[in-house]
């Protein structure tokens, strides 16, 4: 510990609140100037006389203390301590039926488990990742969009400035949305960049897209996507995806029922 939550001063607050009393201050004024209570500056003023210098070096005479007390008499013995452990590894209960059992006060009870570390059970590990990957290129594309609002100056986060004029609420800026698709296999994406999402933005891009894949080698056999309407409801795309180009078209979920490991030979 270093600090209580609510300190007053810092280290070097501290050290300069010692110093000025030094230099003759006294500690009325010394605490005044500092903005402590004058039985702050007292403390500290004190501890700093009877500190040895190489505390005085290092600043750990200016340190806080535990507020711990060093003895506690009315503390419950050790092997009533451990008997509730037990009681708690053994079946899993709570505080209150823990103390029914061993007799004790259920805030006893849970005084004594949180010094073990066993106040709260403990979390059942995360599900492991599922994972799925396609074992050529272009056996399934993945395609969703971004938004990202406009602005003309860097907002709050970056400036701390948070003021804003109405000249600046009126603006509208509105938002960019950048569209991509990516290879589940290969990773190869395309991304380009439109002021909306609909129906036949998507188609357009969606378009150059499976060129652009084309290009590379890569033909696309199945596209999936989330239930966007400029994809579930886009007679356009549905279209294009039924000339040839994509034959299959997956929904959102789809994939993940097509789990290949990687490193498979290529079926074609």
């Amino acid at each position: 510990m270093i600090y209580h939550p609510r300190a007053a001063l810092t280290l070097n607050g501290r050290r300069e609140l010692v110093f000025a009393i030094e230099r003759g201050m006294t500690l009325k004024r010394a605490a005044a100037r500092f903005n402590v209570s004058p039985a702050t500056a007292h403390k500290w003023w004190h501890r700093w006389r009877a500190a040895s210098p190489a505390q005085r070096a290092s600043g750990a005479c200016l340190v806080d203390r535990s507020s711990r007390p060093r003895r506690s008499p009315a503390l419950l013995c050790q092997s009533k301590q451990r008997q509730i452990c037990a009681v708690r590894r053994r079946t899993g209960w709570g505080p209150r039926l823990v103390a029914g059992e061993v007799g004790a006060a259920h805030a006893t009870v849970w005084r004594a488990l949180k010094r073990a570390g066993l106040s709260r059970r403990p979390r059942a590990p995360p599900e492991a990742v599922r994972r799925y990957q396609w074992p050529c290129p272009g056996d399934l594309l993945h395609i969703d969009t971004k938004r990202f609002q406009r602005f003309i100056r860097p907002g709050h986060a970056v400036t701390g400035v948070r003021d804003q004029t109405g000249a600046d609420k009126r603006l509208r800026l509105g938002h960019e949305f950048v569209h991509s698709i990516v290879d589940d296999h290969s990773r190869l994406a395309y991304s380009e960049r439109h002021p909306d999402e609909r129906a036949a933005t998507v188609t357009g891009f969606v378009e150059r897209a499976l060129e652009f894949f084309a290009d590379h080698g890569v033909k696309p056999e199945r596209l999936m996507s989330d239930n966007a309407w400029s994809y579930t409801h886009n007679r356009a795309l549905r279209e294009l995806l039924a000339r040839g180009r994509t034959p299959r078209r997956a929904r959102a979920g789809a994939g993940s029922r097509c789990r290949a490991a990687p490193g498979l030979p290529c079926p074609r």
